[in-house]
C-alpha cells in the first residue's frame, strides 16, 4: 500500500505545531490498561530525539496523544506513531499486536489543542472505566500542552 505524501504544515510561522494522534489494538483488543504496558508506553513517549510528547491517554484497546515537533515543523507524525507502537511492544510479543495506521491531525489554534485534551482526558469517563478522569491511572498532561 502506497502512503500518500503529507502535505506540508501551513500555520503561521510563530504559532507552535500541535498533532493529535491516535492509535488501535488489532482487532480492538483491550489490552492496553495495565500497568506494565503503561510503564512501556511512558518510557516510549520520552525516547524520540525529535517529539514531544506533551500528553497522552491510554485505554484498553486505543491511546490518544498530543504531541509537537521539536527539530522542524515538517517532520512527519507517522514516524511518531511508528516508533511509539514500537517501543511500547518491546517485551509483549505474541501477547497483543497493533492495527496498522494511525489517525492524525493538525490542529490549528491553541484552543484546539485545550479542547482536543478536555475530549481525550474524559474518554475514560464517557467509557465508563471511571467516574471522574484524574481517577484514571493511564493518562498524563505536562505543562508544555497549554
Amino acid at each position: 500500500m502506497a502512503v500518500s505524501p503529507r502535505i506540508p504544515v501551513r500555520l503561521p510561522l510563530n504559532q507552535r505545531v500541535t498533532w493529535f494522534l491516535t492509535f488501535c489494538v488489532k482487532d480492538r483488543r483491550k489490552t492496553l490498561a495495565q500497568p506494565e504496558v503503561w510503564s512501556a508506553f511512558r518510557s516510549a513517549t520520552k525516547r524520540h530525539p525529535d517529539w514531544h510528547v506533551a500528553a497522552a491517554v491510554l485505554m484498553p484497546d486505543h491511546v490518544h496523544v498530543i504531541a509537537r515537533p521539536m527539530k522542524s515543523r515538517d517532520q512527519n507524525i507517522a514516524n511518531l506513531a511508528a516508533a511509539l507502537k514500537r517501543w511500547t511492544r518491546l517485551g509483549f510479543k505474541d501477547q497483543w499486536e497493533w492495527q496498522s495506521g494511525s489517525f492524525d491531525r493538525l490542529l490549528r489554534h491553541d484552543e484546539s489543542v485545550q479542547e482536543k485534551w478536555m475530549y481525550v482526558w474524559m474518554n475514560p469517563v464517557r467509557a465508563g472505566l471511571v467516574a471522574e478522569p484524574d481517577q484514571w491511572p493511564f493518562w498524563f498532561a505536562d505543562s508544555e500542552l497549554g
